[in-house]
């Protein structure tokens, strides 16, 4: 008889009664409305209906489920915590549509605009009825967001925008758009119209990772928005930055997601799959691969819950949630390569889901920051000295 991992490690109770039950409303979700479909939508390299989907994501409430007020559910980091994990357990480009609208495009908006701006954005975000997205990264500006070249100008009481955003998730699909600028007052968050004139946003393609996601790059040729969308209070890198580390805080539980369902695929197949006469789990050398598995996973997902509750109860410091981010994805992505060799040629092919959460998780690995920002990030904390440059 087969033990779950969770259960080897007794990780039920771990968990409150109401982020079990956040965790089972959203893998219901997740089994009716995305699991049937996903292996079609990343063969196919998109969405039947991204909008749609982001409506039932909201009436599930998960879209901005940690921030309060402006018809957001106002629940704790560690539930909005699980809520990624079963999310990414389905598939990262799901998990990254609710993180981009919540954690980057709503809380931008949430934290820094003002309050006329959080009105009429923020409760349609919600909702789902209404589409972000996040404008940081640029064509040649990754890693080093501080020398974007998109740039913003006064002209009387409005301003112009002009630049370009690359890899965009939910670009293209979006009605409000968070672009981060240059200016003559340092770096600064607009909250831009996708319907103002100059702005466009073209579908990115021929990528081999989070392919069941809306990638896109932005341009913007002179567009014009009112005062009144430039984020009021914040400038230079503060402010994406803030976001960044509230997106990185969903990324260490849902790459726990991603590694869990390929360690479950790994483990039944084990025990079903038969060569030289018996199932391949009775042999050695899988058995180890299945123990080691479960060994990372398990601390994962501790970890995952530790920073939880220190973000519940008493905030989390960036270089804490980079800790998170950088053992969590890396393990993952471990996790899931691993359980591609017990499947053999299996592990090629869409019918079971363990190749196509290693090639997401080679996106996960890099963005949001890559091993070797978050490598320095920590390096910088433990000896007090700055390798960035």
């Amino acid at each position: 008889m087969t033990t779950h991992p969770d259960e080897l490690a007794g990780l039920a109770g771990l968990f409150t009664d109401a982020e079990r039950q956040i965790a089972d409303s959203v893998r219901a979700l997740c089994a009716a409305r995305v699991e049937p479909h996903v292996a079609r939508w990343f063969e196919a390299g998109t969405l039947d209906d991204p909008r749609g989907l982001m409506r039932e994501l909201g009436s599930l409430g998960v879209l901005g489920m940690h921030l309060e007020g402006y018809g957001c559910a106002g629940m704790t980091a560690s539930e909005y915590g699980v809520a990624c994990m079963e999310l990414e357990a389905c598939d990262s480009g799901l998990r990254s549509m609710v993180s981009v609208q919540g954690s980057l495009a709503m809380f931008a908006i949430w934290r820094w605009a003002s309050e006329e701006e959080k009105q009429r954005w923020l409760p349609g975000m919600a909702a789902g009825e209404t589409v972000g997205c996040f404008g940081l990264t640029e064509p040649d500006h990754g890693s080093d967001p501080g020398h974007m070249r998109t740039r913003a100008r006064r002209d009387g009481t409005d301003w112009i925008l002009d630049g370009r955003k690359m890899w965009i998730t939910n670009g293209s699909v979006a009605d409000v758009a968070v672009v981060w600028a240059q200016t003559d007052e340092g770096i600064r968050g607009f909250a831009v119209p996708t319907d103002s004139p100059g702005f466009a946003a073209d579908t990115i393609g021929h990528k081999i990772s989070l392919r069941a996601s809306v990638t896109s790059e932005l341009v913007l040729d002179g567009v014009r928005v009112p005062e009144s969308a430039a984020f009021p209070d914040v400038r230079g890198l503060k402010g994406p930055l803030s976001c960044l580390s509230e997106a990185r805080y969903g990324i260490v539980w849902g790459a726990m997601g991603a590694a869990r369902t390929a360690l479950e695929c790994a483990q039944r197949y084990a025990v079903e799959r038969e060569q030289f006469g018996r199932p391949i789990g009775g042999f050695q050398l899988t058995q180890q691969k299945l123990a080691d598995m479960t060994l990372e996973y398990v601390k994962g997902v501790l970890l995952a819950v530790h920073l939880g509750r220190l973000k519940d109860s008493a905030g989390l410091r960036p270089e804490q949630v980079s800790i998170g981010k950088l053992n969590n994805v890396r393990e993952a992505i471990e996790i899931c390569r691993t359980a591609r060799t017990i499947l053999g040629a299996n592990g090629i092919s869409l019918e079971y889901p363990v190749i196509r959460h290693a090639n997401n998780l080679e996106s996960v690995l890099t963005y949001e920051g890559t091993v070797e920002m978050h490598t320095l990030i920590l390096g910088q904390k433990l000896t007090g000295l700055d390798a960035f440059r």
